[in-house]
């Protein structure tokens, strides 16, 4: 579905990312480690095509990034739900409509899609909230509404860039939760995260592959959560 060959990604004139090898498989949950600047976030990047490599190649969906237009790329990127790092939101619209956004810019949403919504709201426990503003919200409100908006489209990839980073460790095993459900309906999943906490507690719920970004390689932990 995504994979990168002997990817590297320069910035600024220096070398952030070298001879990185990865594919990630239809149904395959990953986690991906390493310090705060070792280019957690850049590599997530060029897994959706927000970044070119600068080194070997990224494959989205069978197709190279460089061979494609901005067209092409966007459409890839419908089918990858990201949830950023920073969860931003527009302040002066309601939790469903930030939620619902991907669906307006993709051209409109239909009453079916509505309900999708609402169910979708239910999911991540959010119903009640529907109509609370972005600055009302909680930072556990903020990243399940966030996980939400990532997951509307029904994408194939999910990649989640430190999602419990700004929450306490109950709402943690919480989104970690829904991302495992997920996963369990087919979803592939890629979490960047420095928590080594909650990758070992995500030991008894899926069987998942640990990837560390070292001295700007990635580095297979080699045996399964």
């Amino acid at each position: 579905m995504i994979e990168l060959d002997q990817v590297g990604y320069s910035y600024g004139g220096g070398e952030l990312l070298t001879d990185l090898t990865l594919q990630l498989a239809a149904g395959s949950f990953h986690f991906l480690t390493g310090p705060s600047g070792a280019g957690k976030t850049t590599l997530l990047k060029l897994c959706y095509g927000a970044l070119i490599p600068t080194a070997g190649q990224v494959r989205l969906f069978g197709q190279d990034v460089r061979s494609m237009d901005r067209d092409a790329i966007a459409l890839a990127r419908r089918r990858v739900g990201v949830v950023h790092q920073d969860c931003q939101f527009l302040d002066h619209l309601p939790l469903a409509e930030n939620v619902a956004l991907p669906l307006s810019v993709s051209g409109g949403w239909s009453s079916g899609q509505m309900g999708n919504l609402n169910e979708l709201l239910a999911w991540v426990g959010l119903t009640g909230r529907a109509t609370a503003l972005p600055p009302e919200l909680s930072g556990g409100e903020r990243q399940r509404a966030a996980l939400a908006r990532a997951v509307i489209m029904s994408p194939e990839v999910v990649l989640a860039d430190e999602p419990t980073g700004n929450v306490d460790w109950e709402m943690s095993q919480r989104l970690l939760r829904l991302l495992v459900e997920l996963n369990r309906m087919g979803k592939t999943i890629l979490i960047a995260t420095h928590d080594l906490a909650l990758i070992r507690a995500a030991k008894a719920q899926v069987s998942a592959r640990v990837l560390r970004i070292s001295n700007r390689r990635l580095q297979m932990a080699g045996a399964d959560l």
